[in-house]
């Protein structure tokens, strides 16, 4: 037993010494603090971790006891210094034709990660044809795509995108890792992120995906209230059993449930928005004629800070979202089954109804996830 003890001992201090590398000038081969990152032995010997520190999601409540973990990819396991580094890259313009648009710019912490617009502008001051999405509660994505039409296959790489489309950053990967690498400060955070001041695209997305995985939003008045922590009023109460009730709002089946705090399925639906398409969405991805007109579940919450709404930012107001779905909506071939009021427009809210079905709405506002100064610029 005791040299069973003597080898796991001398195996651990092995693993820890291997993880420290040794200042120029120290001669002491065991100098190790275990309590932080560097110590001296008689001020001469100071050893240092090397690589990245593991940073660790917090995880809310609601989401550790009702939906799988966030994911995470092997080859990108979130660090202290890549979040920081994502974070820089994220408010920083550099990564722009002319060093003029961030991410930030169309993804604001004020407007929960989108935009304000109902199309953001480029660098050309040309606009797209689609409103941008908000960015929150991203790792929990299990689906693994992104975009209002699915065509990112990982975070990672709908990071790479937006750098190279001609009508919103409009540069190359080439020209944004020179800029980058011409700097005095990015190579030294490359180097801490990665272990390489050699920077390029790949490193890039990586370190923007790593931050944009701490985007968690789960404090809302409904998040606390199904803690226990906060009562809601009469009609918040009869907003949400609207919310739940096939016969009523009957907005759950795409959406989901307290069970499903995202409160979206992350998956692609057409809801009755228009009887022929000038965008066919997911199925231009798939090639399937049977998708034309999907597009991607967007999140219920903070709808207060998200308009406009819908993909292509039409509708301006969330009164403007719940008249479409209680008399606006329109056939279509590839119309969800889901909609089963479609033959009569929709679900025909009372304006009574529809009053409790927004002050509902409403208690998913995370009114601290728009100024969570770790997510604000650096």
């Amino acid at each position: 037993m005791r040299e069973l003890k003597t080898i796991v001992a001398f195996v651990s201090f092995i693993a820890i010494l291997t993880a420290c590398s040794k200042k120029d000038g120290c001669t002491d081969p065991i100098a190790i603090n275990f309590d932080s990152e560097a110590s001296s032995d008689n001020g001469t010997c100071v050893y240092e971790s090397t690589g990245p520190k593991p940073y660790t999601l917090n995880i809310p409540t609601l989401f550790a006891q009702t939906i799988l973990p966030p994911y995470i990819p092997a080859d990108n396991r979130q660090t202290i210094e890549g979040v920081a580094l994502g974070r820089k890259l994220f408010f920083d313009p550099i990564l722009s034709g002319d060093n003029t648009l961030a991410c930030a710019s169309c993804h604001s912490p004020e407007f929960s990660f989108t935009d304000s617009s109902q199309f953001s502008t480029g660098i050309t001051m040309q606009q797209g044809n689609r409103n941008s999405m908000a960015l929150y509660n991203v790792a929990w994505n299990w689906n693994g795509k992104f975009f209002w039409d699915g065509r990112a296959n990982s975070l990672e790489e709908q990071a790479l995108g937006p750098v190279t489309n001609p009508i919103e950053m409009n540069n190359t990967w080439p020209n944004a890792v020179a800029s980058l690498q011409a700097t005095s400060t990015y190579p030294t955070l490359f180097e801490d992120a990665f272990g390489t001041s050699v920077i390029d695209s790949t490193l890039v997305a990586k370190a923007l995906a790593q931050f944009e995985r701490t985007l968690i939003s789960s404090n809302s008045k409904f998040d606390q209230y199904l803690l226990g922590q906060t009562a809601l009023t009469t009609d918040e109460l009869e907003g949400f059993n609207l919310y739940m009730d096939e016969n009523g709002g009957d907005c759950f089946h795409c959406h989901g449930s307290p069970n499903n705090p995202l409160w979206t399925d992350n998956d692609f639906h057409n809801n009755g928005l228009d009887a022929t398409f000038t965008d066919n969405g997911y199925g231009d991805i798939t090639g399937n004629a049977a998708d034309n007109g999907k597009f991607k579940t967007p999140s219920l919450r903070n709808l207060a800070y998200t308009a406009p709404y819908m993909h292509d930012g039409r509708f301006k107001t969330l009164d403007e979202v719940l008249d479409h779905y209680s008399t606006g909506l329109v056939s279509s071939s590839t119309i969800d089954p889901l909609l089963k009021y479609i033959g009569q427009g929709g679900v025909q809210l009372t304006p009574p109804e529809k009053v409790k079905l927004k002050a509902f709405l409403n208690t998913l506002n995370d009114p601290g996830f728009t100024t969570n100064p770790d997510f604000q610029a650096p």
